[in-house]
Order: C-alpha cells, then sequence, then structure tokens
C-alpha cells in the first residue's frame, strides 16, 4: 500500500499578481508522501521560488488554475497565516532581520500561534536550548534579535530551528543551501535530518540550484522544473544526469 500523500500540487498555474499578469507557473503536478524528501531543481527563471511563495500563499503571486491541497483539504484560497497554523512551512532564501525581536519571542510568539498552547519563557528556553545544541548553534542566539547580524550560515540555522521547534507536517526549503560554503551546507542538512528523525512523518520538498546538497539530504524523488512545469521526475540518480548533462537536455 502507497504511503499516505500529505501534500498534493495539481495542476498548478500562477501568475503574479500585478497589473502585468505575466504567467510563471503552467501546470505543476506534485505530489509528496508523509516521511519523504521530494526536491526540485531549475535553471534560473523556471519558476521555482515562485511556486515556493504560492504554496504559502503569496500575495504577490495568483493562481489561476489547478490546486493545492494539504492532508485532504484543498487550501488554494487559504491565507497564509492559516496555512502556517494547519503545519505548512517555509524556509526563506534570504531570511529577514526583525529588529527588536528576539529570536526566543519570535518563536514564543509563532509557537503559540501554530499549536494554540501558551509555553512559559522557560520551558520554550529549554526547548530551544536542547535543538541549539543539536544544530551546533550558539545558544547566546536565542536572546539576539532575529537574524540581526547573522551570518548567512547563522540565518539558514535559525530558519531550521524554527522548523524544528514549530513541529510542521511539511517543510519547503527554498534554495536553504544559497550562499553557504560546503561545511554550512552539512550543518544545515544536518539538522534536517534532526528535525526528520524527531519527526519522521516530516514531508520535505527541497528547492535547489546544486547536487551537493542532494548528496546530503539523499531525496526521495527529483523533479525538474524548466519553463514553469515540471519536465522530468526521477530517483536521486536523476540529479546525477542532471550535473552531467545540464539543463539543454530538458529545454
Amino acid at each position: 500500500m502507497p504511503p499516505e500523500a500529505v501534500f498534493e500540487i495539481r495542476n498548478l498555474h500562477v501568475r503574479t499578481a500585478d497589473e502585468h499578469h505575466i504567467p510563471i507557473l503552467n501546470g505543476v503536478d506534485l505530489t509528496i508522501a508523509a516521511g519523504e524528501i521530494h526536491a526540485l531543481m531549475g535553471p534560473n527563471g523556471s519558476g521555482k521560488s515562485t511556486l515556493a511563495s504560492a504554496l504559502l500563499g503569496s500575495p504577490e503571486y495568483e493562481v489561476t488554475q489547478g490546486q493545492i491541497i494539504y492532508r485532504g483539504d484543498d487550501i488554494t484560497a487559504w491565507p497564509t497565516d492559516v496555512r502556517a497554523k494547519a503545519g505548512l512551512f517555509l524556509a526563506f532564501q534570504y531570511p529577514q532581520e526583525i529588529a527588536g525581536v528576539s529570536v526566543l519571542n519570535f518563536l514564543r510568539q509563532a509557537l503559540s500561534s501554530r499549536k494554540g498552547i501558551d509555553l512559559s519563557m522557560l520551558e520554550l528556553r529549554l526547548a530551544i536550548m536542547e535543538w541549539m545544541g543539536r544544530l551546533d548553534m550558539d545558544p547566546s542566539f536565542a536572546d539576539r534579535y532575529l537574524n540581526e547580524g547573522f551570518s548567512g550560515g547563522e540565518k539558514k540555522r535559525n530558519e531550521i530551528l524554527q522548523m524544528a521547534i514549530l513541529e510542521p507536517d511539511v517543510a519547503v526549503l527554498d534554495e536553504t543551501d544559497s550562499g553557504l560554503d560546503i561545511d554550512a551546507l552539512r550543518v544545515v542538512a544536518k539538522g534536517v535530518q534532526e528535525v526528520r528523525a524527531a519527526r519522521p512523518e516530516l514531508g520535505v520538498l527541497a528547492i535547489t540550484h546544486y547536487q551537493r546538497l542532494l548528496d546530503e539530504l539523499r531525496p526521495d524523488r527529483v523533479h525538474i522544473l524548466v519553463s514553469g512545469r515540471i519536465v522530468e521526475s526521477g530517483g536521486p540518480e536523476l540529479a546525477g544526469r542532471l550535473e552531467s548533462e545540464g539543463y539543454d537536455a530538458w529545454r
């Protein structure tokens, strides 16, 4: 019996929500089962980050056709905050700085909204300290303002920390490896695997340009996105083929 589908993208068409209405995604289909890691690769301008933004309900984009199904519910019209509360998570390619809001306070508010529980600062601090140890993060980061003065690797580790604490059912990693050296990349990939070990039902969609992240994450399925459409799907060997042949074979 095949594993339960936790997240489905059905014939998704997306355009910009401005006056130009530029079409970007032209019929994307993708199904993620509980516990699976899927990788999405594609050249610049293929629509990878647009897909990530559309999945979390960004107002910059408009779905013109198709559906986003989460645990059997059609969430295509759900606002971003409702999707997040339901258990969808997006790790940003460029995490934003939030001056005046500590990592600890940010996570307390987010967790309260996500789970409807109001953890004490002590309980949350203990949980954060445990995960910071597992993610090789300096404990002092809990009291620093969110992403302010963080290096690229620290920002990405902080995204993984949020994923660990918020316990989503589906995580979309939008080029989490962008701008990282190989050591920082391994720390982030190890963090993703740590979270999956704690939550084996977590479904992951990792959007990336690079084979090196996939070497660390070992995805179950790899998809190639070209001109707003998935042109081929396969096992991890597909990423190796892409590395040697480039995208020209699929254009």
